[in-house]
């Protein structure tokens, strides 16, 4: 016995190597091509101009344009108008917050005290969005998330000018992130 199993001895690494391989593809994991969405058929989309319910109005062009080129330069269904569309992304953003994240101290000498002043060298951004997927032709709701939030900081400063473009610089960023998850979402639906 022992002389039948000796030839054989060298193999065992490979069939254990070759079990291991064999539990891995059986195991159901597989990768897919990209641009098709897991679970749902989507022959087209339409991304029609995000609403928006904040006070601070303006954005909301550049904000769905990003969430467009989220979905053009990945999916592999075609972007067409609300009519022609068999889904639609519907999105509102509800809020738009910014808190104060950093101060810079100055100390003052007034009247003989010494006196802090605060002053704020940075901000938090806040966005809060509800969006939902929807099929057209049946407007059942594929996806909902009432409460989809992204936060960033920008700077500030005492020049207002450079203080609207780093928030509007922030704003974009956000957008950026929240297309992200949106195409997630509608992707690969977990």
């Amino acid at each position: 016995m022992r002389l039948f199993l000796k030839p054989y001895k060298a193999l065992l690494p490979i069939l254990a190597v070759l079990s291991f391989l064999m539990f891995v593809v059986g195991c159901g994991y597989h990768f897919r091509p990209t641009g098709n969405p897991v679970g749902l058929q989507i022959e087209s989309l339409a991304i029609p101009l995000m609403e928006s319910t904040s006070s601070s109005l303006g954005f909301e062009g550049a904000f769905t344009r990003i969430i467009r080129e989220e979905f053009a330069s990945h999916a592999k269904f075609p972007l067409v108008s609300r009519e022609k569309a068999s889904t639609v992304l519907i999105g509102k953003v509800y809020d738009i917050e910014t808190d104060p994240y950093t101060y810079n101290l100055t100390q003052t000498n007034v009247r003989g005290e010494e006196t802090n002043y605060s002053t704020t060298s940075s901000r938090w951004l806040r966005i809060k969005l509800d969006v939902k997927l929807v099929d057209r032709n049946t407007g059942k709701v594929i996806w909902h998330d009432k409460k989809m939030e992204e936060k960033t900081t920008f700077a500030v400063g005492t020049d207002p000018l450079a203080n609207r473009y780093n928030e509007k610089r922030a704003v974009q960023e956000l957008g950026r992130a929240l297309a992200e998850r949106i195409y997630l979402k509608t992707m690969e639906r977990f």
